[in-house]
């Protein structure tokens, strides 16, 4: 009983190291009982939904942080207090393995990091100790070693281009196969790519800071041109993942930089058969256990200069829009060409045109001249991909960017005025939301904006020529 009180106590000391072996089952455990202790709070004690997901995606659905703790804040208290105890561990153990490792101690911010800290703490429970008798000149061979040339450009060459043959098939197995679009494709796979390109480059001697740098952005850079190569994606998406990707993978190569600076084939070796390994199951499990993407709302808005009643004819269906001057549709983002209506008040169709196909859109209210609401029953591609081939279809072009609904709301202002507001309210299905939403959101406003702008036009022009007959 003694042992066992001290071996507990000895999980919340700051002071000495800790073997990979305690370290992994340690983390095993604490996870294993926080999610199910998490679970009881949210399911048992406040009837909320909780799977092993919501560490990453928000239970929440599009609420604001504001509007989370003003209507969860109870049950996010509550999370946070018996997470303490458990951060507590997760650090003080984290440092102790970093020290074990022969690693800096400030790399346990990646602690921190969503989805990167698991394979991080991977990384950590299967580098061996610093072993004192490895001098710089001893260098036991291991299997890394003997594959990789000593040349440090025939190293860097195989670590920016080897590693793709490894992660362009996972690629393809989490968009093709498992038709996936989340973390483990957008935050794990650049985080590990930066990593093993540099521990494989760096495997025979320690290289320098910013030539790893290098060589992890260069993976990067062949992986966007082997996607593009064999019709994976499109130039669009890629652009669109690369703020995202470019930054993970040089997270990556940091923690690479850092594991070769004290790095032998032995030390090395165990990495990658762990990183390989992983990365295919976090991409299955995460596409066994799909989340239910909540409904985001934009909504955007412009004054016309004429009444509601002038402006109505021209929200219901308006004719075709001039070519957009706007950059993003000239590369090839869906944008609207015309809308048309098939009957009057609800139940009538309207049907709005965009570049790649039209959106079928039930009339749901017909509050005329004030609102003007409607769902969405067919969404039409979000793009044209920029593509050496005629066309690609990349799964995310069909089901992961769907307009749910949407509506235009007219407001009298004084002098005879319009507010027009226009709302679409969308899923997505990419992880991590708060990233693509950003796109999504932008996106969206534009599109908004170039509907209302047209309308305004053609409204003004309206009701000016009206104003001309009359005199």
């Amino acid at each position: 009983m003694t042992r066992l009180c001290n071996a507990f106590l000895d999980l919340w000391r700051w002071e000495g190291t800790i073997s990979r072996e305690r370290y992994a089952l340690v983390g095993l455990l604490g996870f294993a009982i926080k999610h199910n202790l998490d679970r009881f709070l949210a399911t048992v004690v406040f009837e909320r939904e909780w799977g092993i997901f919501n560490y990453w995606v928000s239970p929440f659905g599009p609420l604001s942080l504001r509007e989370v703790l003003q209507q969860e804040g109870s049950l996010i208290a509550a999370l946070v207090a018996t997470s303490i105890p458990f951060i507590w561990i997760g650090v003080a153990l984290t440092l102790r393995r970093l020290r074990a490792a022969g690693l800096p101690a400030w790399l346990v911010a990646v602690f921190f990091v969503p989805f990167v800290n698991l394979l991080f703490l991977l990384v950590l429970a299967v580098l061996p100790e610093v072993d004192g008798a490895e001098g710089a000149s001893a260098r036991p061979a291991g299997w890394v070693g003997r594959i990789v040339p000593e040349h440090p450009i025939g190293a860097a060459a195989l670590g920016a281009m080897g590693t793709n043959l490894l992660f362009v098939p996972l690629i393809l197995l989490s968009t093709a196969v498992l038709n996936e679009y989340g973390w483990g494709l957008f935050v794990g796979m650049p985080f590990c790519l930066g990593l093993l390109s540099v521990l494989i480059f760096g495997c025979h001697a320690p290289r320098g800071f910013v030539a790893c740098i290098v060589v992890s952005t260069a993976a990067v850079l062949i992986t966007c041109g082997f996607l593009l190569a064999f019709a994976i994606e499109g130039l669009i998406c890629v652009m669109m993942a690369a703020p995202l990707a470019v930054p993970l993978a040089w997270l990556g190569s940091v923690v690479g930089y850092l594991i070769q600076r004290h790095g032998r084939p032995r030390r090395i070796s165990p990495v990658f058969p762990a990183v390989l390994a992983a990365l295919p199951l976090a991409l299955i499990v995460e596409s066994a256990l799909p989340v239910e993407p909540p409904v985001y709302e934009v909504m955007s808005a412009i004054e016309i200069e004429a009444p509601p009643q002038a402006v109505w004819g021209n929200v219901v269906a308006f004719a075709e829009l001039p070519a957009p001057e706007d950059w993003v549709f000239r590369a090839g983002i869906a944008h609207p060409i015309r809308a048309e209506i098939r009957g009057r008040g609800v139940g009538a169709e309207r049907h709005c045109v965009f570049s790649t196909g039209p959106f079928v859109e039930p009339i749901e209210v017909w509050d005329e001249p004030n609102l003007l609401k409607f769902s969405v029953t067919t969404n039409p591609a979000p793009m044209q991909e920029w593509t050496p081939y005629d066309e690609i279809h990349p799964p995310h072009l069909k089901g992961f960017l769907e307009s749910e609904g949407g509506q235009f709301r007219l407001v009298a202002m004084r002098g005879g005025g319009t507010r027009l507001e226009g709302t679409t309210w969308y899923r997505h299905s990419l992880w991590p939301a708060v990233y693509w939403r950003l796109w999504s959101d932008e996106l969206i406003h534009r599109i908004h904006m170039r509907v209302l702008r047209h309308i305004k036009k053609q409204s003004e022009r309206r009701l000016t020529a009206a104003y001309s007959t009359a005199r």
